[in-house]
């Protein structure tokens, strides 16, 4: 799988919100399965940050 790394760069400039947004999303694909999940022959972590960056899932972090 490659991650769209231009939409990487663009995220750089909070990368806490953007690792605990991808942990979360891996957490809960390892959980539920996704059909994305299944195309990337079961990489979470990569299929959730794809997801993120892609804005196929949006996240907001509380305090």
């Amino acid at each position: 799988m490659i991650l769209p790394l231009n939409l990487l760069i663009g995220n750089i400039d909070n990368r806490y919100q953007l690792s605990a947004a991808a942990m979360r999303r891996a957490h809960q694909l390892a959980l539920t399965g996704d059909e994305d999940v299944e195309t990337n022959k079961g990489k979470v972590v990569s299929t959730s940050i794809q997801q993120i960056l892609t804005k196929k899932v949006k996240y907001e972090i509380t305090r």
